[in-house]
């Protein structure tokens, strides 16, 4: 991860393969990018940022999971 934030990506199980980096737009939000699946969230805080982002990643791969998730029919 490249940053000046004091956060730790592998804290997140979404972003434990992930190359994230973080940078602050000019209106003060704190950005995080996943340089891996291409998925980025932001947040107040960088910390806020880091877990949109995991979350963000998390519903990412659901959606491109091969897994039609119809076993219910």
């Amino acid at each position: 991860m490249s940053s000046d934030a004091d956060v730790d990506p592998s804290e997140y199980e979404a972003l434990a393969d992930a190359d994230v980096t973080m940078r602050q737009n000019e209106h003060g939000l704190h950005i995080a990018d996943d340089e891996v699946t291409g998925v980025s969230s932001q947040g107040q805080t960088p910390e806020e940022a880091l877990a949109n982002l995991a979350a963000a990643v998390d519903s990412y791969k659901e959606a491109v999971d091969d897994d039609p998730g119809d076993d219910w029919l």
